[in-house]
């Protein structure tokens, strides 16, 4: 680990100051500390922001959500107003890695993880989204864990998050604060696809801090909604896919659809268009099956020989028309007070 100088701060502005190149803000540290053992991440300072007060979870006047960015996974996970309303939320956070690193990990650094690629991790591994330009060493490599869209000839790394293919689903809103000053940054448009700069994960600028997140109203999603995530086993491990799916139903009739998924990009992937497809659709297989193959469209397999990940197109297919099915049926939970 690289020498560092750390700074504790008790309010934003003062935070905002210490911000900018080779400064990272460190919360529940669950990630970054990881990859500053491996020297993967070098900051020449920490600025320890969990005097801030940016914990609050509270209603909107509109009717929504507000979680604060330091808000921890497990505090949100189990809070009253999130698994009422937003049950879709609770399960998807408690999907993720253990019960340990939810009560550490905070809902603003969930955004901000980088992804677990193997030879991301590996300092000896060319890979251009730790070094620009050395090459990606999973391309026509192991890449049963890699993307099946979005990706470039650069990178086909995928985001590792459970919660934020929730908050992708939902159409979260992301707030940010900065010395310039204030701006909300669409869930869709906070993270990155590689292209070019697999380096650049979003579009969050090196002097800005995220201080929530914001979730509109979405009562008519909560009695028809699942988290699916198939992972090669049922303890801590990283999805191969996951599905956020949400239904608004009337009797069998499709209102509205929200459909995400996650583990498949570098970014959780939602296209509207394919939940438009569902609407005023029967609920049924064949229904959920279209709406795949619209989501699926474009997806191509990475990696050589046994390292493939093909596998992903069609276990991703299924496991959309299963959460679809799921969900109709009615809102499964993973919550432990839901348990029979």
């Amino acid at each position: 680990m690289n020498p560092f100088t750390f700074v504790a701060c008790r309010d934003v502005p003062a935070a905002l100051q210490l911000a900018g190149e080779g400064t990272r803000f460190i919360a529940g540290g669950t990630n970054l500390i990881d990859l500053m053992k491996v020297r993967v991440m070098r900051p020449t300072r920490l600025v320890d922001i969990n005097g801030l007060r940016l914990d609050a979870i509270e209603r909107t006047a509109d009717g929504g959500l507000r979680l604060g960015a330091l808000a921890r996974n497990a505090a949100t996970a189990w809070h009253p107003l999130v698994r009422e309303h937003y049950p879709l939320l609770a399960s998807a956070i408690l999907s993720g890695a253990t019960a340990q690193i939810r009560n550490m990990a905070s809902n603003g650094g969930n955004l901000l993880q980088h992804t677990r690629c193997c030879y991301f991790y590996d300092t000896a591994a060319p890979c251009n989204k730790r070094e620009p330009g050395s090459g990606c060493s999973a391309i026509g490599g192991l890449a049963r864990q890699h993307a099946i869209l979005g990706a470039s000839e650069h990178c086909i790394a995928t985001h590792p998050s459970d919660m934020c293919v929730a908050l992708a689903a939902l159409g979260a809103t992301v707030h940010v604060q900065s010395p310039r000053g204030e701006r909300s940054i669409a869930f869709a448009d906070f993270h990155r696809l590689p292209g070019d700069r697999p380096d650049v994960d979003t579009t969050l600028a090196d002097d800005e801090l995220i201080v929530a997140l914001t979730l509109p109203a979405a009562d008519e999603f909560r009695a028809h909604s699942v988290y699916l995530k198939l992972r090669e086993r049922l303890s801590y491990a990283f999805a191969l896919v996951s599905v956020a799916a949400a239904l608004d139903l009337d009797g069998n009739t499709i209102r509205a659809a929200r459909l995400a998924l996650g583990s498949v990009a570098h970014k959780p992937w939602r296209d509207p268009a394919a939940e438009a497809l569902l609407v005023g659709q029967p609920a049924t297989d064949a229904s959920f099956a279209r709406a795949a193959d619209a989501l699926l469209q474009g997806a191509v397999p990475q990696g050589a020989g046994e390292g493939s990940n093909a596998f992903k197109i069609p276990l991703a297919r299924r496991a959309i028309v299963r959460a679809l099915a799921l969900a109709t049926a009615g809102t499964v939970t993973n919550h432990p007070e839901d348990a029979p």
